[in-house]
């Protein structure tokens, strides 16, 4: 589902304008961004958590000149569903 389909399924369901409805979820995308640029996780209770995970100083290679790297320590965003999410997409699916 894409961003655009997201934004019709919700103006259908809520009778909201599609206009009013792309800026919110414009908006909703911009604050998570920006929280967990400025390293604050965002908790959606039944949803899941948008948190930031610290990947490990690595040692990587380069195979075309065979060579090694250093990867330095760095954050990355991340996605954890919360249980009841989970389960309903495992019992959904079967």
């Amino acid at each position: 589902m894409t961003k655009a389909e997201i934004v019709t399924e919700i103006a259908k369901k809520t009778g909201i304008e599609k206009v009013a409805v792309q800026a919110t979820v414009e908006s909703f995308m911009e604050t998570v961004k920006d929280s967990l640029t400025n390293g604050e996780n965002v908790y959606l209770r039944g949803f899941g958590s948008f948190i930031i995970k610290r990947r490990a100083e690595k040692t990587g290679r380069n195979i075309s000149k065979n060579t090694t790297i250093i990867i330095p320590a760095h954050n990355i965003p991340a996605f954890k569903p919360a249980k009841v999410f989970v389960n309903e997409v495992k019992n959904k699916v079967q």
